[in-house]
């Protein structure tokens, strides 16, 4: 340790808990990279037709509490996944403020050409199913804490 840092380990790189996250979620991301490209897909337009395969119709402000992701993130988001058309934007019927998300049937056929890639992501990250369960709730807890 460097004179400069003697008094403030609190500040070296390597003490720290938010950077191995960090880094790892960027490793998990790139590593759904070459998976998602087959289906034309980013890591998050894949999350959002995740949250979308289980409830198939949601308004805007719904997907982004549960991606916890904001409108400027979604809404180009939704604009893509809409012009290749696997979903479809309307107002809702009952206040045209509120942008409702569907899945289009392209949209939902998608899903069958993804069951494979939690596996193959699994395969790849080679941690076993113990540790992946742990390190979930770890991350899981650890959301929960800091939650607004």
């Amino acid at each position: 340790m460097s004179d400069n840092n003697k008094d403030t380990p609190q500040l070296l790189l390597e003490n720290q808990i938010c950077f191995p996250l960090y880094a790892a979620a960027n490793a998990v991301v790139r590593a759904y990279r070459p998976l998602l490209e087959k289906l034309d897909l980013t890591y998050l337009q894949y999350i959002v037709l995740m949250v979308l395969w289980e409830e198939e119709t949601l308004n805007v402000k719904s997907i982004g509490q549960r991606l916890r992701l904001d409108s400027g993130t979604l809404t180009p988001l939704l604009k893509r996944l809409d012009a290749k058309g696997y979903v479809e934007r309307r107002h809702s019927e009952v206040d045209e403020r509120i942008r409702v998300i569907s899945l289009t049937r392209q949209g939902k056929a998608l899903k069958s050409r993804a069951e494979g890639i939690p596996h193959e992501l699994v395969c790849t990250v080679g941690l076993s199913a113990t540790k992946g369960r742990e390190l979930k709730e770890i991350c899981d807890e650890l959301i929960r804490a800091l939650a607004d």
